[in-house]
C-alpha cells in the first residue's frame, strides 16, 4: 500500500496520446468515448480503448473490465426540454468491487491530476 501512495503523491504522467485523443474527441467528435488505464511500471496514464463515434454508452460499459479500475471520458448527446441538441463530456472513474484494493487506491489518489489534465473545457465528473 505504501508503494501505491508514493506513486500517487508523485503524480502520474498523462501521456501525449491521451491529450491528443481527447482533443480529437472534443474538436472533431472522432470518438464517442475514451477509456484510460494506469500503467503502473511506467507511472503513466495511457489510452486503453477508443470508442467510435457511432457507439453508445452501452458499448462503453461493455468495454470496461469487471475486475480492474479505469478512467473514461464519454461524449453524451441529448435534447433539452426545448428540443435543442446538447453535448456534454463526462469524466468517469470506474472502480468495480472486484478490483484490487491497491488499484482502487491508485486510481482514487491519481484522479485529480488526470481529470485536471483533461478538464480544459466542458467536462463533467461522474463516478462508479
Amino acid at each position: 500500500m505504501a508503494m501505491a501512495f508514493k506513486m500517487a503523491t508523485q503524480g502520474m504522467q498523462v501521456r501525449e496520446e491521451c491529450r491528443r485523443s481527447f482533443m480529437e474527441m472534443k474538436r472533431k467528435r472522432a470518438h464517442r468515448y475514451i477509456v484510460f488505464k494506469i500503467d503502473e511500471p511506467s507511472k503513466a496514464v495511457t489510452v486503453d480503448k477508443l470508442g467510435p463515434a457511432a457507439e453508445g454508452y452501452d458499448d462503453l460499459a461493455a468495454s470496461l473490465p469487471h475486475d480492474d479500475c479505469r478512467y473514461a471520458v464519454f461524449d453524451f448527446d441529448f435534447l433539452t426540454v426545448d428540443n435543442c441538441p446538447i453535448s456534454r463530456m463526462f469524466f468517469i472513474t470506474w472502480s468495480p468491487t472486484a478490483s484490487r484494493i491497491r488499484a482502487k487506491m491508485l486510481y482514487a489518489t491519481s484522479k485529480q491530476g488526470v481529470e485536471a489534465s483533461a478538464r480544459r473545457d466542458s467536462l463533467r465528473s461522474a463516478g462508479h
